[in-house]
């Protein structure tokens, strides 16, 4: 499920929202450890990665099984509100929830979590609507978003490779849209959109990160959607069977342990190397969609998929040798 993304290492994203849940916060300032570099630690961040990709995607495919019979905000509630049990692990961590409460900048993560929600609400619908393969590949148009947006709103400098590579992955999108074959149907749209919303999101954790702890982003993100979600249940509430009522429940722990889990593989290997890895979702999001569903993607999906590939991998590459000619210069002026 559902990050994602091909996103500058400073933001420690995954490649997609394939969790569609939170971007996942910078890591706290710190010096560049060895432990980041090293072949074991790596290693073991690839690993985690693809087990956190595999639990988001198990995840999405039991959003999708449920979003048949159940509105999209009783599950995002479910989501969000289960969370808490694995999430209870950080708080715990940085000293309870004084700490994890901590905020120093609200209006930003007022419109952090207001991002994040719509995103969210909007990829859950999709994944009801349309192909769990087809919902996924959309989302990876993320990191573009983030790269065309970045200048705006955040005043960074963006290139004309990385404009070129936004335009290739634009591209992509519309192939997989087919906006003039009549196929622009609202699911799709709702996807384009929730990746648009989550793209915000991540920038807007880009700025709160300059203020905010980790565990605050996260926490004040999952306690939005936790309460909005729940005012709204007394409205669109089923009462689900005792297996739905299991599975809406392991909705809101795996969402809840995958993030942990990402967060963790993000902390021990560069963006860089992770983010290919990221890009598994898609076969995640086949695999599932094909047993569960028989669903099978359209060569337009997989044509406009490998465009949005080849932009977001290339968004990441660029922007890792930016930041290495960034450090280098730092360092020779601090010899200076």
């Amino acid at each position: 499920m559902p990050d994602q993304t091909s996103l500058p290492s400073d933001l420690l994203e995954p490649g997609v929202p394939a969790a569609v849940s939170e971007p996942i916060p910078v890591a706290e300032p710190r010096a560049e450890p060895e432990v980041a570099t090293s072949g074991d630690r790596t290693v073991e961040g690839i690993a985690l990665l693809v087990l956190a990709v595999g639990l988001f995607s198990i995840m999405d495919a039991a959003v999708k099984w449920l979003g048949a019979g159940y509105p999209t905000l009783q599950i995002v509630f479910f989501r969000s509100f289960f969370a808490f049990v694995p999430l209870g692990v950080m708080i715990w961590r940085v000293g309870g929830l004084s700490q994890a409460l901590l905020v120093r900048n609200p209006l930003d993560q007022a419109l952090r979590c207001l991002f994040g929600l719509t995103s969210m609400v909007l990829f859950f619908y999709s994944y009801s609507e349309m192909r769990l393969a087809d919902a996924i590949a959309i989302g990876f148009a993320a990191p573009v978003f983030v790269t065309a947006l970045s200048m705006p709103l955040l005043g960074e400098a963006v290139g004309w490779r990385r404009w070129l590579a936004c335009l290739v992955g634009f591209g992509g999108v519309l192939v997989m849209l087919k906006p003039g074959a009549g196929t622009f149907e609202p699911a799709a749209l709702a996807a384009l959109l929730g990746t648009l919303t989550y793209a915000l999101a991540i920038l807007w954790v880009r700025k709160l990160s300059k203020t905010e702890s980790n565990v605050s982003i996260v926490i004040y993100f999952t306690l939005t959607t936790t309460l909005i979600s729940g005012l709204a249940l007394p409205f669109v509430w089923i009462t689900p069977s005792l297996p739905d009522l299991a599975l809406l429940i392991g909705v809101g722990i795996l969402g809840g342990i995958a993030q942990i889990v990402m967060t963790q593989a993000y902390r021990l290997a560069e963006v860089s190397v992770l983010v290919p890895f990221d890009y598994t979702a898609m076969v995640w999001a086949t695999g599932l969609g094909w047993l569960v569903w028989g669903e099978i993607p359209g060569a337009n999906i997989w044509i406009g998929f490998a465009l949005v590939l080849v932009s977001g991998l290339y968004i990441v590459q660029r922007e890792a040798q930016l930041r290495r000619k960034r450090g280098l210069a730092r360092r020779l002026q601090v010899r200076r």
